[in-house]
């Protein structure tokens, strides 16, 4: 089967409408691409809705999939690289990848999870990712290493100077959903900048595929927080141990988002961390968060016909669903808005701003004033509770937004199609801190 590698937007789902059925109808994605490359072109057509079905026959996809691997070469994999709500219908954008080029396909879904769209994006949509001013490439040394798990290995990146020993080295920690080792979005990598970034002052760094990306197949059960992040992110604590370079008295743990907002637990499992920083990290419960970015859509949207908020606020009622802090008699593999409610519970029952309080390691807090995933409201919870302590640093960035970028609005997911890179003020206060700490 080729990969699909799923990229995540916002922070665990699109619109409150189709909150339950994303991670379907992205896998429904992959699943035609695959269905494609085997040459079974009659089977694809099943993915169509009758309306589209009676439009695109077998051997149109036959001609149309032959004349593509014609020009550029034999297909290899397909990347999700945007999804998003339009009207009745969800819509997902992905980069398929040839042997001698890219070509992207625009996929549009009803309710009943069948194609009413299937189309090809000019290639002048396409954008793509531009290093950062600040990454000294020349004197930046990025080896391959090995981020060992119970069932499978993943593949990680050891990035330092060229030069030089006894670095600092941080490990950098995805958001929400499946993720590569830069957690791209569209054409901005955030942990591929602060690595280079951070080489280019003398701070190593080790980031990695997240699990959920590379064997999604694992979580088709009850799990939790612990085998989708922090499992990974100890081995990579220990392997960074092992590092000849690295000093082991200043490891360090860098959050986005989700893993922020893990930042404190994975510190009290790790007491010998010198510190972690926390990214737009949620203080709140992530019910309350996906609320709040739906609530922000629907405004942007400014739709006010009836079918429309009564939509909405069915879909706020399925959020609601996910304030569980026990099972009862709920199975712990119930899916609740794709995920099991072995994975609420475990994360609602978690306090990381109380557990942040009892820490004795030193914490970084920041907030981009133009991120719409994660809130002022998040940052100023962080700042109420931990700002007089004396191991705590916060921040507030107001140009920044969730991939830590300078905008000028806060906008939408739209932000990610074009270039940009992370803050160089940030990677210059990131790195002044952590040398702080020697």
């Amino acid at each position: 089967m080729k990969k699909l590698i799923l990229m995540f937007t916002l922070l665990l789902f699109t619109f409150a409408a189709f909150a339950q059925g994303v991670v379907a109808l992205m896998n429904r994605s992959g699943d035609f691409f695959d269905t494609l490359t085997a040459g079974k072109f009659e089977a694809a057509t099943t993915f169509f809705d009758p309306s589209l079905q009676a439009q695109v026959k077998a051997e149109h996809l036959q001609g149309l999939w032959e004349k593509l691997n014609a020009q550029m070469g034999k297909y290899e994999s397909a990347e999700i690289i945007q999804s998003k709500t339009e009207g009745e219908f969800f819509v997902v954008v992905v980069e398929g990848k040839f042997e001698k080029d890219t070509q992207r396909f625009v996929l549009a879904f009803n309710k009943a999870e069948k194609m009413v769209g299937f189309y090809l994006q000019p290639k002048a949509a396409a954008t793509a990712y531009t290093l950062p001013a600040y990454a000294d490439t020349a004197n930046i040394k990025q080896t391959e290493v090995k981020i060992k798990g119970t069932k499978n290995d993943l593949v990680g990146m050891l990035t330092t100077p060229k030069t030089g020993s006894n670095f600092p080295v941080v490990i950098l920690v995805h958001g929400s959903g499946p993720g590569d080792m830069d957690q791209s979005v569209g054409a901005v990598k955030p942990f591929k900048d602060i690595a280079l970034g951070l080489a280019a002052k003398g701070i190593a760094s080790i980031r990695y595929v997240k699990r959920t990306l590379v064997f999604p197949q694992e979580y088709t059960g009850a799990f939790t927080v612990k085998e989708e992040v922090t499992n990974d992110v100890l081995a990579a604590i220990n392997l960074s141990k092992t590092i000849p370079e690295i000093n082991k008295k200043q490891i360090y743990v860098f959050g986005l988002s989700l893993g922020g907002m893990l930042a404190p637990r994975i510190a009290t499992l790790a007491p010998d961390l010198k510190g972690i920083i926390l990214a737009a990290a949620p203080a709140r419960k992530f019910t309350d968060l996906i609320i709040d970015q739906n609530k922000y859509m629907f405004g942007l949207a400014n739709d006010t016909t009836q079918a429309t908020k009564e939509r909405f606020d069915k879909g706020l009622a399925m959020i609601e669903t996910t304030r569980l802090n026990k099972l009862g008699n709920i199975k712990p593999d119930s899916l609740i808005l794709s995920l099991p409610a072995s994975y609420w519970v475990d994360l609602n029952t978690y306090d990381q701003v109380a557990t942040a309080k009892k820490l004795s390691q030193r914490i970084m807090i920041i907030q981009g004033g133009m991120d719409f995933q994660v809130s002022e409201a998040d940052y100023k919870l962080w700042s109420t509770a931990l700002a007089k302590k004396s191991n705590v640093n916060l921040k507030f960035y107001p140009e920044l937004n969730h991939l830590l970028t300078p905008q000028t609005e806060k906008g939408t997911a739209d932000q990610y199609k074009n270039p940009a890179n992370v803050a160089e003020t940030f990677i210059n206060d990131l790195s002044t801190w952590i040398k702080a700490g020697k």
